[in-house]
């Protein structure tokens, strides 16, 4: 770049900012905003070298582009897709990933995968393109975007492993892991623990095997063997998943999910529970009976919207408000499951992929 243009870049960037700035006090997000550019003015003044620098601007360009990619689906459902990028394309397990990512878009789910071959391959198969995404990570070598996702609008180029795990976990509403891998069980793992201590939003993860396989039998094997046992992790946190063989049970295991549980969000050390549906008094005790022991303090109870979700889109949903423990996430899961059963004979106040 010549140092006119240079000099005309750096003159068009300081009219941007400073209008960027004038106008922080009426965006919906400024204090936000004003803190991100803080924090960049402050990182200015650090001894940073040049490689530091590069890793700053690749990751906030590796967020930025996912950001457009994900905001227009913002409120559907989506499932991402594991596995290993080495299963053949005629294979058993591919073709179960083909039929779980046609099943799961069926009931108006999106699909999210790494966009390479086998089973990522399989999963944007099933969807299709026009309900799918391809997160896409740049390597010397493995890694292309697969046929069915190729040149598609919602396939996203990472350059950085972290940046693209984080949009896996920041879009997806369910996790379906397929055999694979390394990779696939650094995943595995890192998905597990994230939800083990609270870090991700409560989602359900299945982990799904060909008929009569026994890969993820084998792995929880080792996990009660060596970990539960060894009181490594808690006899709750085996809660945290459903291992399954059967199509029809892991699709069930991501729609029920989302049958009368919405979502839920921290105000304070209060935990609240957004519902389709209300729960009746007799319901509700039943829950404050069986999961008691979550509880720092006081009762699980029936809420309207709190002041600080007046601005929300869900302000007319029923809550269910708690002091939990933030401790024993394995139990939670359990309470989800017990209170989409409790509401099943209660009518959909939507489609499950819908937030």
């Amino acid at each position: 770049m010549t140092s006119s243009a240079a000099n005309l870049a750096l003159e068009t960037l300081q009219a941007e900012v400073i209008e960027l700035i004038g106008r922080l006090p009426e965006m919906e997000h400024g204090a936000l905003i004003q803190q991100a550019l803080t924090t960049l003015v402050r990182m200015a003044e650090v001894e940073a070298d040049r490689l530091d620098w590069k890793i700053f601007n690749a990751s906030i360009q590796d967020m930025e582009g996912a950001f457009r990619v994900f905001y227009p689906y913002r409120h559907v459902r989506k499932v991402a897709i594991f596995g290993s990028a080495r299963v053949a394309a005629d294979s058993r397990e591919y073709q179960l990933a083909v039929d779980f990512a046609r099943c799961v878009t069926q009931e108006g789910f999106m699909v999210i995968t790494g966009a390479g071959g086998g089973i990522m391959q399989a999963g944007n198969e099933g969807a299709g393109a026009e309900k799918s995404f391809g997160l896409n990570i740049r390597l010397p070598f493995e890694q292309g975007a697969n046929p069915f996702i190729e040149g598609d609008r919602k396939l996203i180029d990472f350059k950085y492993f972290f940046t693209r795990k984080l949009f896996f976990l920041r879009e997806s509403d369910a996790l379906a892991l397929f055999p694979g891998g390394f990779g696939t069980l650094d995943e595995a793992f890192e998905c597990i623990t994230l939800m083990q201590t609270g870090k991700s939003v409560l989602l359900p993860l299945v982990l799904i095997d060909q008929p009569g396989g026994d890969y993820w039998y084998s792995w929880e094997a080792y996990i009660k063997e060596q970990l539960l046992k060894k009181r490594l992790i808690s006899p709750g946190d085996l809660n945290l998943y459903t291992i399954t063989d059967n199509l029809d049970v892991a699709c069930e295991a991501i729609k029920s999910f989302y049958r009368v549980f919405h979502s839920s969000r921290y105000f304070g050390d209060q935990l609240v529970i957004l519902l389709k549906s209300e729960l009746s008094d007799e319901k509700l005790d039943y829950l404050n009976q069986e999961f008691s022991d979550i509880l720092v303090q006081g009762r699980i109870e029936k809420s309207r919207s709190l002041p600080q979700e007046a601005k929300s889109g869900t302000a007319d949903l029923p809550r269910l408000t708690m002091h939990f423990n933030q401790r024993d996430l394995g139990r939670l899961y359990q309470m989800i499951r017990v209170i989409n059963q409790l509401g099943m004979e209660a009518p959909e106040a939507s489609h499950p992929e819908q937030k």
